[in-house]
Formats: structure tokens, C-alpha cells, sequence
């Protein structure tokens, strides 16, 4: 089965393979994915962070091998730390990475992806799961006047599930995409009062859906 990775600042990823289709989520520059089904004008993926089923535009995508495929995902990759920063492309042409991107294989200020080699000067972070809540509490407030955007995962716009998960990856703790998938992992307290900073509150509705 090929592999993928994302090149460009932000991808739409949709339901269905139409640009009219619901978005469901987006990829993120240095987005890692499988690749399930290729057409003339789309990919259907399941990402490789979360296992998540989508189509994004067949352009949209640079090929990597298997083995950088499993080494990114059996290792923690720096990530952007600031709300935008710039890389350069193979041509070297200026463009944008947005908070929590993943740089791959970063060193001494280049990145490969796949073939490609990007350049980068910015700030980045390795994310390391004994960082605390506090540090849970400070990405989030990196968040703050983002619009709320269906589908979202940057500060230009991001969703209620998409910011707890990009708040998380920063933090060194990776967690389904969706609500209903987060609700299902972690330690279920029994009363508010438990609840320490960094926690995450879910709410259902009359089906007893998150």
C-alpha cells in the first residue's frame, strides 16, 4: 500500500471525493497518511496520527517511502511552536506552516519529505509527554480568537474537537480527531469536582451521542 505526506500549509480533507462534500477535517504541513484509494482527481487516506478516513485533492500530496512512513510513526516528530511561521519549498519559494505542523525529519533547519527537501528557520518544540498540565494550559491559550471553523485544526480556524486534539499533539499526548472518539479514552471521573486543568469535558444529547 503507498504512503503520503502533506507539503502544503493546509489541506481540506472531506467526506467524499467532491469539493462540495462536508470537511471533516484538514491536514496539516508534514501530515503523514496511507493511501486507500487513488482517482484522476482525489485520494481517499486514512491518516497515519489518528487513523482517520478522508479524501483530499489528488495534487495535494507528495509520495514517501514505507519506511519513513513507519519511522514517523514510531517516532515523535518537532512540531511548529508559533501561530505561523515560513518554510521554503524544493524551488524555494516562501510559504506558511501553521502551529503543531509536524517537520519532518528536521535537522540543522531542513526537512525531507519523501524526495523533497523544505527548508526551515522557524521555532519548533519536541512535544514529550512529561511536560504537565500547565503546558496543556499555555497551547491552549495559543488558540485564543481563532474562529470556529466544521472540520478546523489551526488557528485561522479549528472545531471544539480539533483544538483539544492539536492542544494534546503539542503537548506530547496524541488522541483520536473526533469528540466521540476522545470520550472513550482516558480515566472517567466521577465528579466535577475531580476535574484538574488540562481535563476534558464531554456532553451528550438526548440519544446519549457526544
Amino acid at each position: 500500500m503507498p504512503f503520503g505526506i502533506c507539503h502544503l500549509s493546509l489541506v481540506p480533507a472531506r467526506a467524499e471525493a467532491t469539493d462540495r462534500a462536508e470537511m471533516v477535517t484538514q491536514l496539516l504541513f508534514g501530515d503523514h497518511f496511507e493511501i486507500l484509494e487513488e482517482q484522476e482527481r482525489w485520494t481517499r487516506i486514512l491518516t497515519g496520527a489518528d487513523q482517520y478516513p478522508c479524501w483530499i485533492g489528488a495534487k495535494q500530496w507528495l509520495p514517501i517511502s514505507e519506511s519513513d512512513f513507519a519511522e514517523m510513526q514510531n517516532s515523535i516528530q518537532p512540531l511548529s511552536s508559533e501561530l505561523i511561521q515560513v518554510a521554503k519549498n524544493p524551488e524555494g519559494e516562501p510559504f506558511p506552516i501553521v502551529l503543531g505542523s509536524q517537520l519532518p525529519f528536521l535537522e540543522e533547519g531542513k526537512m525531507r519529505l519523501g524526495d523533497h527537501e523544505f527548508l526551515y528557520e522557524g521555532h519548533s518544540l519536541e512535544p514529550a509527554i512529561n511536560q504537565g498540565r500547565s503546558h496543556i494550559l499555555e497551547h491552549a491559550f495559543i488558540y485564543m480568537n481563532s474562529p470556529y471553523l466544521w472540520g478546523g485544526k489551526s488557528p485561522f480556524g479549528i472545531d471544539c474537537s480539533g483544538l483539544t486534539q492539536m492542544v494534546y499533539r503539542l503537548a506530547g499526548l496524541p488522541i483520536p480527531r473526533d469528540a466521540s472518539q476522545q470520550a472513550l479514552i482516558g480515566e472517567v471521573l466521577s465528579f466535577l469536582e475531580e476535574a484538574l486543568p488540562g481535563d476534558l469535558a464531554f456532553f451528550d444529547n438526548e440519544e446519549g451521542h457526544i
